[in-house]
């Protein structure tokens, strides 16, 4: 620890870091950013980031030297208001969104932000999933209320972009603290096949497919087909699937695939991708546990920052970025997670080996939001 706070190394989990500075009020400096690459320092996305984080708080304070490839970071205060962010289209919006999504609820006047660029993208999680996962996963810290909306105005396939998504979120002073240790079975599967800028068939070829893959699993399917023309449909074509599994108990468990941006990759069939992404939803359910593995990180934070109770989670296997994150957590929280594996058991199909995440929150609140 030195007199600049948290100091690291290089340009992984680069979000997380920033994030969890702007949370805990604790300065940071990346050093080492990319210096060995021959295009040294931050990208583009990752500035884009940096000045989207600036236009949601005031007074932070961010030097960047030269090559860009250092960088000190002070966080100011969270404000919130309505923002709009022209994010870069070499990342999709949900990476933008994964950041905020983090941070909405602890703004001194309520967010309501409009991000345009890339919808849907192979890399990061797409809109559509996180409005289908986070959000009800925000409920259950009791981040709710009429205020709490994700919508897509415009798609936009990368790499062109021009897709539109608005996402508003109520502030709260405080979390609730979570007890989500029974998953409970899967009671229903919906899903959403887009296209853009191709023949309005490739979205049904998409539903047949995978319904061929999941109805020997359970009969209560229904997928919507989402064809977007004209202006609202972006400038660049492509299709793809988002699929969500509910349990009876409320939790979600998402996957997704989507077309290789236009002249990059190999071309992928509409039914091969459905199947495939059945596949993946399959494997999702197979991981199990009460929270995706997309939002397994988003959980872990919000179980941080709940009141000094316990709070426990039971989630699948814990992704690479996860495990990074509990790191991040304790060097940010000093907040450390108790972690029991729980092995399947024999005689239910419960698919792999789960774990148990228990931690005591750090009470923190929202100094910002005035209590009446």
């Amino acid at each position: 620890m030195t007199s600049h706070g948290l100091e690291y190394e290089g340009c992984n989990f680069f979000r997380q870091r920033l994030v969890l500075s702007t949370l805990s009020g604790k300065r940071v400096r990346i050093k080492g950013i990319r210096s060995r690459d021959d295009n040294p320092g931050l990208r583009d996305f990752e500035a884009s980031f940096i000045r989207l984080l600036d236009k949601v708080t005031n007074g932070t304070k961010i030097e960047i030297n030269q090559t860009g490839t250092v960088l000190f970071y002070q966080p100011g205060l969270l404000l919130g208001g309505t923002i709009e962010h022209d994010c870069n289209p070499q990342r999709s919006i949900g990476y933008y969104l994964e950041g905020l999504l983090m941070l909405a609820a602890f703004m001194k006047t309520p967010l309501k932000a409009t991000l345009k660029g890339v919808t849907n993208d192979p890399t990061d999680p797409s809109v559509d999933l996180l409005k289908t996962t986070a959000l009800p996963l925000l409920k259950q810290f009791g981040i709710d209320g009429d205020g709490l909306e994700m919508k897509v105005v415009k798609r936009g396939m990368a790499p062109g972009g021009g897709g539109e998504v608005i996402f508003s979120c109520p502030i709260r002073r405080t979390l609730r603290p979570v007890q989500l240790t029974e998953p409970g079975k899967i009671k229903r599967i919906r899903g959403i096949a887009y296209s853009v800028r191709v023949s309005p068939q490739m979205a049904n070829r998409i539903v047949d497919s995978a319904r061929s893959v999941i109805n020997k699993f359970i009969p209560d399917i229904y997928i919507y087909t989402d064809h977007l023309k004209g202006a609202n449909s972006g400038k660049s074509p492509g299709f793809g699937l988002v699929l969500a599994a509910e349990t009876q108990k409320g939790f979600f468990l998402s996957a997704e695939l989507s077309s290789a941006p236009q002249g990059q990759g190999p071309t992928i069939l509409p039914e091969d991708l459905g199947k495939n992404c059945a596949k993946l939803l399959l494997e999702e359910i197979h991981r199990g546990g009460c929270v995706d593995s997309t939002n397994q990180s988003l959980a872990l934070l919000f179980m941080t920052l709940g009141q000094q109770d316990v709070s426990k989670v039971l989630l699948g296997p814990l992704s690479p970025h996860t495990v990074e994150f509990l790191r991040h957590i304790r060097d940010f929280f000093q907040i450390m997670f108790k972690m029991e594996a729980k092995p399947p058991l024999e005689d239910e199909r419960k698919g792999g080996e789960k774990v148990l995440m228990t931690c005591v929150g750090v009470g923190f609140s929202n100094i910002s939001k005035v209590t009446k």
